[in-house]
This record gives structure tokens, C-alpha cells and sequence, in this order.
């Protein structure tokens, strides 16, 4: 049975079933609890026996049967017996069987045998026998049918509850392995089921963002190859049929420098979408991270005539990996480098609040149009495509440098500070400023 409509119309069915025969035992059970001797019922049926006995020792059968005849005219749905040494005192029949009954102990399950209380004398000589007859399971039955009516709606609603959404599911999960990456729920359920719908929204739109940005690396590896596999191929041309083979040899080594570069920084690249449950954290000095890659990035600076100026640089401790943080902020430094025109400075400063410590990095380049600012963290993005031949650069610094920063709870962004660009980072600090 795979519907969970029927599922629930037939657990309902059977609830209805098990509280029917559980009433009916419980009624047999409380019936015969009256009979006990502590309550009313129980001390009439006493007296009952008494009377019988005391009939039948005055007057006989004939007194007897009058008796019991007033007190079957008194309750006409029950039966009433007495006995001696298990011989009925009216008739003579053997009514053993009955006493027999009385004493079992599946009187309570045999639902649809009679209900026998037998009261004997002290001496266990004599016995009032009380046969009262089983409930008809007709008489409730009307009842249960329209409880079970009733019910049968109440289900077939609560089994809609949860078969509409999860057919939806089903329908969108069926939707996005065949392809459609954009299938979504959108439920604003709060029970459990709601849950599991927003669980697989949020996994949908994880799964797309990865597929389509790896589409995206796809399409910008396959461009930014197009062109240095191009002209390292004419380069190993010219090595054939150049003259001066020497300066064609060092220009196919420059292609392969470039193509060296494009392979490690797509490599770097790729481990900041690695598990981040791998990384090592550590309690990081990031003023001395900073002082430290600064002298690093003087010799290159140099070499472009240029020169850092660190400010602020105050005592702070975060909880980060090193060697992803290092590389992030490193990044940015030499894309500061690679656009501060020769004969100026850039401008690195490091400040703190209780929370967090901020970063700025400042070149005096001709910095970015406006409508680029959030675009240059892209992968292989460039402003002027042209500069690659001057730069070596692919594009992937600044992309390096987001995912690593984001990946320590982060944020980084560009701003044009006319002249020049500067490059902003906010870190959360979790541990106190360093002794």
C-alpha cells in the first residue's frame, strides 16, 4: 500500500476497531467490579443470596422460584440461579458449568459469551448465580460508523497536509535532476515538513550557485587558455624558423611562465572551495601577519619604484587559518603593486573596533569605472584586457582574495578613493587584543 491517504484511513480503521473491543472488555472489567463485596452492587447481591437461601430453607423450591421470579420481574435482562453443591434447588439441572464460567479467567476476553457472578455461602455449599448477557456489538455500532465517518474526513485532511507537499517535492526533486537547476518549493510551512521543503531550497540553491559557477570557471579557463596556448604556439614556430632563436626561445619561456602562473593560480583557486572542517585555525598576530608581508612586498614594490606605508598597525590576535589569510591579504597587496604608478606610495592601514579589525589597502593607480567595482572579485576578471601582456595577471588575485576572506566570516570590498582604488576588509576578531 504505497497512499498515505489509504495508510491513514486504514490506521484509523483499525484504532476504531481496537477502541471498540477495549470498550467492551473494560465494560465486562467494570461490571464485574460492581459485584465486589465493597460496593453497592456487590452488597445487594449479598443480600440477594441471603434471601434465596433463607426462602429455600423456609419454603422450599416453590418459595425459591417465587423469589427468584420477584427478582427477574425487578432486572427482566438477567437471569438468576441457586444452587447447592452445584445442583440448581429450582429445576435439579447440573449448573456447573456456570460456576465453572464464573471462575475462569478469560471471562473478560469471551466477549461474546455471558457474564457469570457467582456469590457462595461461607460454607461454599450454596451459590447465587447471576447470568448476565453479553453487550451487542450492534448497539454500538451505529455510533463507531459515524465516529468513523467523522474520522475518515479528519484523516483524509491531515493525510493532504502531508501528501500535497511531499508530492511537490517529489515533483520539484524530479524537476532539478532533470535538470532545471532553478526548481525551487518555496514553502512557508513551520511544522518538520517544512523544514525538510526549506532544507532542500537551501541545498537546491547551494548545488546551483556550484554548478553554475563552476560552468562560469569553465567557460573563463577555456577563454584565458585560448590565448597564451596561441601564442606559445607561435612561439615554438619561431624557435623553428627565426633567425634569432635565442629571443624566441625566451618568448615560448614567457608563455610558459604565464601558463605556469594560470595553473597555480587556478589551483589556489580551487582549495578555498575545499572542506573548511580541514583547515587549521590558529590564533593569528594579524598586525605582525601584515608588518611581515609588507617587508616581503617592498622588494617587488621597489622594483616598480614604489613604496608601502603601513599606519595603525596596533596589537590584534583573531582566530584564522594563517596560510589562507596570508595568501588573501598578499593578493591584495600585489594588486595594489601592479597598479600604483612608479614614484607613489601605497597605503596600508590597519584599525580595530571590540569586534572586529578592519584593513584598507590604497594604490594611487587610475582605479576602476564605478560600474566594476563589485566585478573585479570575479574570476579572470579584468578592466582592460589588454594589461595582461604588462602584468602577467590573470584575474583571479582579487577572487582568491574574497573567498578566503569570506571563508574566515569576512567581508571585502573596492572603492574608487580618486586617485586610485582602495580595497577594504572587515575581520571578525573572537579573540581579545594580544599582550
Amino acid at each position: 500500500m504505497r497512499s498515505i491517504r489509504a495508510k491513514a484511513l486504514l490506521f484509523s480503521f483499525g484504532i476504531l476497531s481496537c477502541s471498540l473491543l477495549g470498550f467492551l472488555v473494560i465494560s465486562r472489567a467494570m461490571t464485574y467490579k460492581r459485584f465486589e463485596k465493597e460496593n453497592p452492587v456487590g452488597r445487594n447481591a449479598v443480600v440477594q443470596f441471603e434471601d434465596a437461601r433463607r426462602e429455600y430453607l423456609n419454603g422450599g423450591p416453590e418459595a425459591l422460584s417465587a423469589y427468584l421470579g420477584k427478582q427477574h420481574a425487578a432486572y427482566p435482562e438477567l437471569s438468576f440461579f441457586f444452587v447447592k453443591n452445584r445442583v440448581d434447588l429450582v429445576t435439579g439441572e447440573d449448573r456447573s458449568r456456570l460456576l465453572a464460567m464464573a471462575r475462569s479467567r478469560w471471562a473478560l476476553v469471551t466477549l461474546a459469551s455471558p457474564m457469570i457472578v457467582a456469590i457462595p455461602s461461607p460454607e461454599n455449599d450454596y451459590a447465587f448465580i447471576v447470568d448476565i448477557p453479553p453487550r451487542d456489538v450492534m448497539y454500538y455500532l451505529p455510533y463507531y460508523l459515524l465516529l468513523l465517518c467523522a474520522l475518515t474526513i479528519l484523516c483524509w485532511g491531515l493525510a493532504y497536509q502531508f501528501v500535497s507537499p511531499l508530492n511537490q517535492l517529489a515533483e520539484t526533486v524530479r524537476r532539478f535532476g532533470a535538470g532545471d537547476l532553478t526548481a525551487r518549493i518555496g514553502s512557508s510551512r513551520r511544522d518538520e515538513v517544512g523544514d525538510v521543503i526549506r532544507a532542500f531550497d537551501q541545498m537546491a540553491g547551494r548545488i546551483e550557485m556550484l554548478v553554475t559557477a563552476e560552468r562560469r570557471l569553465l567557460q573563463d579557463i577555456s577563454h584565458e587558455l585560448r590565448s597564451p596556448l596561441a601564442r606559445l604556439s607561435l612561439a615554438a614556430e619561431l624557435v623553428r624558423t627565426s633567425v634569432d632563436q635565442k629571443a624566441a626561445v625566451m618568448r615560448m619561456n614567457q608563455e610558459i611562465d604565464r601558463l605556469t602562473d594560470l595553473a597555480e593560480s587556478l589551483l589556489q583557486a580551487t582549495r578555498e572551495e575545499g572542506d573548511r572542517a580541514a583547515r587549521k585555525l590558529e590564533n593569528v598576530r594579524l598586525d605582525a601577519l601584515i608588518r611581515k608581508l609588507v617587508q616581503e612586498c617592498e622588494i617587488e614594490a621597489a622594483a616598480r619604484r614604489c613604496n608601502f606605508v603601513l599606519s595603525g598597525s596596533s596589537p590584534l590576535q583573531m582566530r584564522a587559518d594563517p596560510e589562507l589569510l596570508r595568501r588573501a591579504i598578499e593578493n591584495i597587496f600585489r594588486n595594489a603593486i601592479s597598479h600604483a604608478p612608479a614614484g607613489t606610495k601605497i597605503e596600508v592601514a590597519l584599525n580595530s573596533t571590540a569586534v572586529n579589525a578592519s584593513l584598507s589597502v590604497r594604490d594611487y593607480g587610475p582605479g576602476v569605472p564605478p560600474e566594476t567595482l563589485t566585478q573585479i572579485f570575479r574570476p579572470f576578471f579584468r578592466v582592460d584586457n589588454s594589461r595582461d601582456a604588462a602584468t602577467g595577471g590573470v584575474g583571479l588575485g582579487l577572487a582568491i582574495a574574497q573567498r578566503a576572506i569570506h571563508v574566515h566570516h569576512g567581508q571585502i570590498w573596492a572603492e574608487n578613493a580618486e586617485p586610485g582604488l582602495r580595497v577594504c576588509v572587515d575581520l571578525p576578531l573572537e579573540l581579545s587584543v594580544a599582550k
